[in-house]
């Protein structure tokens, strides 16, 4: 096929069922030519997205909003999607990305969604989270950052969370570029030994990769606690990235479709203002 359908990349949507071990992260269902399915809805995303960015900055009442967040091991390859869908065919006038790491002396006095609500997208808007609010069940359950019963009252606040922010008029997209740990041991294996990716190598990778086993655990929990209708995860195939990237354009064509935007009506006469114009 020539694009990822909707169809096709709703079923990645993690359900009740939803077992993490099960997932081929070198697959690619549906697609024979990954470079030509990326490019497919390319157009269509811009305007779309130019729409609703319009439609924020002139104010027009129930103007929607949209919130990627990407969550996933390292080298997964969240830095690629925000490079290649988001700032390969988005108005970035519209576009607020925000990574989260380690909580500040400051944010850690608060309730760990404290430092993430100032970032969620304004009308009109999309936001994407590098990283996320979900590091405080996933890092902080593997490494035992936090009490286990204050992990648990977490997954309900996350969802509440969401819940209210939908609420407002937020399409929530949650994605989990999910990769192999052969193909994590590929990656940083590059970014140690090309001068040119040094700066994208931490030491403290190693440590995390030799905890995968807990970390997928911790995620199977993670996403099958906190994917609702409302703010759904998508656990995607990502060995191959280009196709995690066309997945996740998909998704979002398909959230922007829902919120329709219309180009706003002008608040001006054209005829008149053309008339102006000639006499000026």
């Amino acid at each position: 096929m020539a694009k990822v359908s909707i169809e096709e990349a709703q079923a990645f949507k993690v359900g009740p069922d939803f077992q993490i071990d099960d997932v081929d992260t070198a697959a690619t269902p549906g697609v024979k030519d990954v470079g030509e399915a990326f490019e497919k809805f390319d157009d269509e995303l811009g305007v779309l997205q130019k729409k609703l960015y319009a439609n924020g900055r002139a104010g027009t009442p129930g103007t929607g909003s949209v919130l990627l967040v990407l969550q996933g091991m390292d080298t997964a390859g969240k830095g690629g999607i925000i490079r290649h869908v988001i700032g390969g065919t988005m108005d970035l006038q519209g576009v607020h990305i925000k990574a989260f790491g380690a909580p500040t002396e400051e944010e850690a006095e608060h309730d760990f969604l404290w430092r993430i609500a100032p970032h969620l997208p304004e009308p009109g808007q999309i936001s994407v989270f590098d990283r996320s609010h979900y590091e405080d069940v996933l890092v902080q359950r593997v490494k035992q950052m936090a009490p286990p019963e204050e992990i648990e009252r977490r997954y309900g606040a996350i969802v509440d969370f969401e819940q209210k922010a939908a609420a407002n008029g937020t399409k929530i997209i949650k994605v989990m570029p999910h990769i192999s740990r052969e193909f994590q041991a590929e990656n940083l294996r590059e970014r140690i030994e090309n001068p040119e990716k040094h700066w994208k190598y931490n030491p403290g990778d190693i440590d995390d990769r030799k905890l995968w086993t807990q970390y997928m655990a911790a995620y199977q929990i993670a996403l099958t606690r906190t994917s609702t209708d409302t703010a759904p995860w998508y656990c995607i195939p990502s060995d191959n990235k280009k196709y995690c990237r066309t997945v996740v354009k998909t998704l979002l064509v398909d959230a922007l479709k829902q919120l329709d935007p219309q180009w706003p009506a002008a608040d001006f006469d054209p005829a008149t203002e053309l008339a102006r114009l000639e006499n000026s």
